[in-house]
């Protein structure tokens, strides 16, 4: 499946395609009306790679969030969630999916992967907290 489909666009702006060959998921980029097809997780795997990386060096934070989301603060969740975190795996990610909503809610938010007609990922646009804090979300590069 293609992780990110509905997020990733050309460095004009315009949306990548999603096609399938048998099981393998491909982002079909138009150039000039040739299509060309480059394999999703060639796409996926470095920018999912680029946020766990992120999440390790924030684990700590990134748990204490997660805690205060489920309400509960006591050691057994808190062991549990170090755990799980400690422990993801991006191929173990990739292939579960990513749900329709967080599409979504990423999009909304200002998320893109942008690629070039080769299908190399350029940059990747991000919201961002302002210095501020939690509560609003901007559009960061």
């Amino acid at each position: 499946m293609a992780f990110f489909e509905g997020l990733v666009v050309t460095e004009d702006g315009v949306p990548v395609d999603v096609s399938y060959i048998g099981t393998t998921a491909y982002y079909v980029i138009d150039d000039q009306g040739f299509r060309r097809h480059v394999e999703a997780r060639e796409v996926d795997r470095p920018v999912l790679t680029q946020f766990m990386e992120q999440l390790q060096e924030h684990r700590q934070e990134a748990v204490m969030a997660m805690l205060m989301q489920l309400g509960q603060d006591d050691l057994f969740t808190k062991a549990a969630l170090e755990s799980t975190v400690r422990n993801l795996r991006v191929d173990q990610i990739l292939d579960q999916g990513l749900p329709p909503q967080a599409r979504q809610m990423l999009a909304m938010l200002g998320f893109r992967i942008v690629v070039n007609l080769h299908g190399e990922v350029v940059r990747v646009d991000m919201p961002s907290m302002p210095e501020g804090g939690p509560g609003q979300w901007g559009e960061g590069k």
